[in-house]
């Protein structure tokens, strides 16, 4: 089973000004279609309950499952929507066994810690997007030494880039 991250980022490499901020509200419309195929790819998302809060919708992706990491089931809500507490390993482990190709990480910043740092994320897609917000979320909540490789860079558009690397593991 395939793990990636997937997520856009400032030109200074911020997934928003604040945790509240919703990535809809400044990514491109390529990036949008670009997770919304990788996500249904995959064929199953996962976020934490923080980034679960900005989106508009509170339903799962057409075609795909969703499930959010909580503490609190109770305070998630939406129509196909499921809470996991369990480890990343444990997660993948199960998901591999109910058939899934791949898994995407969308977020944010402590869901994407937790997932690098127990091993199991094989690749990263990062949009970078044409906008500078100085300060906000990063990509991760702590301190990574993690290798990378470059697979593939794309222009989403003429400002917009997709770096597409490897986790050298």
């Amino acid at each position: 089973m395939k793990v990636f991250i997937i997520a856009a980022l400032s030109a200074d490499g911020l997934m928003g000004q604040t945790a509240a901020q919703s990535s809809l509200d400044w990514r491109s419309h390529e990036d949008g279609v670009l997770f919304g195929r990788l996500t249904k790819e995959a064929g199953v998302l996962v976020m934490g309950s923080a980034t679960y809060k900005t989106f508009r919708i509170k339903r799962a992706p057409p075609g795909r499952r969703l499930l959010i990491y909580t503490h609190h089931p109770e305070t998630i809500e939406g129509e196909g929507v499921e809470t996991t507490a369990e480890t990343p390993r444990a997660l993948v482990a199960r998901l591999a066994d109910e058939g899934y190709p791949a898994l995407a990480i969308a977020g944010g910043a402590t869901i994407n810690q937790l997932f690098l740092a127990s091993g199991v994320v094989d690749e990263l897609y990062l949009t970078i997007e044409p906008v500078l917000f100085g300060q906000g979320v990063p990509l991760l909540a702590g301190p990574a030494r993690t290798r990378l490789r470059l697979l593939d860079e794309q222009h989403l558009n003429d400002s917009t880039l997709l770096l597409h690397y490897a986790v050298q593991k």
